[in-house]
């Protein structure tokens, strides 16, 4: 009986070639190129496209895109620097990053520790990797300027830095203001704030905005400069910390510049017995998934997080592709959800 020979499958530990590829299957490398990158057609026949993906899986090739694109003199890598990764809102921000990406950039991300500005000096030893693009989330002008990029670049959240880069905004003062209108409009006549340590601009521009609607509504608001790094129980620990002498001052709302914040507060609150929004109204920035399921649901200005990290990458990747952009400064709209936190008729 005629044995059939079998396969042979590659050893482990030897890195597998496209020539390699090309040799098991009889083909040329320039059409194992083609195969593995899936421009076949009208170039490959269907019985050599069958032979490649299958010496493809007996040797367990895989297409180094960072490699043939760095020959190229760029890589298919897109860079997200993102000044506090601790904060739940980034995750919609990179699924839109993603999403407008495609399967055809790999999204590298660049963080720092929570409540620390990323460096540029960090960032130049990524730009050795030769990436597509970079896009950075809430940067300052010292930044920008100290990093020095010459390539596609796209800024986020950046109020104010414009005239460095096209940028994709978000117009959080408007919120802000539907907030402390809000508020005034409920009764509430002394209000407290926590911010977050992290001292970006848009921050800052959320509670600036904040502060002046709430004093042209008669509101007082203490400033106590109460700020945490963005984090539940750093959060729940500082409210604990400054609620008697809030509760002496007469504060009946307590507004929180994210709403991871404002978890900690609404925690610290049921340790304590106070009755929300009875006793104590709580709002938050951001609209996480979280604030319209907690109890009671969170009031907070929402923040389409998703939509800016979409807008940036489609920005990023018309720069990439070396078209000219229609609108190289866009502003995303924010708006109040009022919930049962500041709400009675919502409990």
């Amino acid at each position: 009986m005629e044995t059939v020979p079998r396969p042979q499958q590659h050893r482990p530990g030897k890195r597998v070639t496209a020539a390699m590829v090309a040799a098991r299957a009889g083909v040329s490398t320039a059409t194992v190129s083609l195969v593995a990158n899936g421009k076949t057609s009208g170039r490959v026949s269907e019985g050599n496209v069958a032979r490649v993906r299958q010496a493809i899986a007996e040797l367990g090739y895989v297409v180094d895109s960072v490699g043939s694109s760095l020959a190229r003199g760029v890589s298919s890598i897109v860079v997200l620097v993102a000044p506090d990764i601790s904060n739940p809102f980034f995750a919609k921000v990179i699924a839109g990053v993603r999403e407008s990406l495609g399967s055809d950039f790999q999204l590298l991300l660049s963080v720092t520790e929570a409540g620390e500005f990323p460096r540029a000096d960090d960032i130049r030893r990524i730009l050795a990797l030769r990436p597509a693009g970079l896009l950075v989330d809430a940067p300052d002008a010292e930044f920008i300027e100290d990093l020095s990029s010459t390539g596609p670049l796209v800024l986020l959240d950046a109020p104010g830095l414009e005239d460095y880069a096209p940028s994709v905004n978000l117009d959080v003062a408007h919120g802000a203001r539907e907030l402390a209108a809000h508020l005034a409009g409920s009764g509430h006549r002394r209000v407290a704030y926590m911010d977050s340590v992290t001292g970006t601009a848009t921050f800052e521009l959320r509670r600036e905005a904040f502060l002046e609607e709430a004093a042209a509504r008669g509101m007082a608001v203490e400033q106590s400069d109460l700020t945490t790094t963005i984090d539940v129980g750093a959060a729940a620990e500082a409210f604990a910390a400054a609620w008697p002498r809030w509760q002496r001052a007469g504060v009946t709302a307590v507004v929180c510049a994210t709403d991871t914040h404002a978890y900690g507060v609404l925690q610290e609150a049921r340790v304590a017995g106070l009755r929300v929004p009875e006793e104590l109204a709580v709002a938050g920035f951001d609209d996480l998934p979280y604030s319209a399921t907690s109890s009671p649901g969170l009031t907070s200005v929402h923040l389409p997080a998703e939509p800016l990290g979409a807008k940036a990458g489609e920005q990023l990747r018309a720069l990439i592709e070396g078209r000219e952009l229609e609108q190289p400064q866009l502003t995303l709209e924010s708006s109040l959800i009022v919930r049962g936190s500041t709400n009675r008729a919502a409990v």
